[in-house]
């Protein structure tokens, strides 16, 4: 495989992490307790927070260098598996762009200081008692189970690639060995 089909070091880094922190952030919204009016936003639910904004941070990062740094094209296939990783790619891209938006606009509603990785304070996305910031609490938690489903997707994409296909499409992102 050529170093021109593979994505930089930064690019494999920063999906990697990204990876790691959807891991840990799904596991944190599955144990957190429910969110109620008169819940603070302590123990996990902080955890919750402070992955959630670094997710955001992270993405916009690697957003930057996406743009700065470019990407391989994508490897020759069917129209249609180009047309659905190129979807998938957007939903994600998107989709943790919005959802951690949602969440912090929600948590603003309710007063609480939302911390870029739990230490830097952000301003409000929304004014205390906001309701239209309070009811996308419901909006951000559908955006993620339709994370979740492209999340799916694109591990099933991925593995038919890898074990059906046997090409090189996993080897693109792969961490490299020296």
């Amino acid at each position: 495989m050529s170093e021109t089909s593979v994505y930089n070091p930064v690019a494999r880094a920063m999906h990697w992490a990204i990876v790691l922190l959807i891991a840990v952030e799904f596991v944190l919204a599955w144990l957190m307790p429910d969110v109620r009016r008169d819940t603070q936003p302590v123990g996990l639910i902080a955890w919750h927070i402070g992955v959630g904004t670094s997710i955001l941070a992270l993405m916009v990062l690697r957003l930057v260098w996406r743009a700065a740094a470019g990407a391989p094209a994508l490897l020759a296939g069917p129209v249609w598996q180009e047309h659905l990783a190129k979807l998938v790619h957007g939903v994600l891209y998107a989709g943790f762009l919005v959802l951690p938006l949602l969440g912090w606009a929600n948590a603003s509603s309710r007063a609480w200081t939302v911390h870029l990785a739990g230490v830097l304070s952000l301003p409000a996305l929304a004014p205390a008692g906001a309701a239209w910031a309070h009811e996308l609490g419901d909006v951000h938690q559908f955006v993620a189970y339709v994370l979740l489903g492209a999340i799916g997707l694109h591990v099933a994409g991925a593995l038919y690639h890898a074990v059906v296909l046997r090409d090189d499409t996993m080897h693109r992102m792969w961490p490299r060995r020296r």
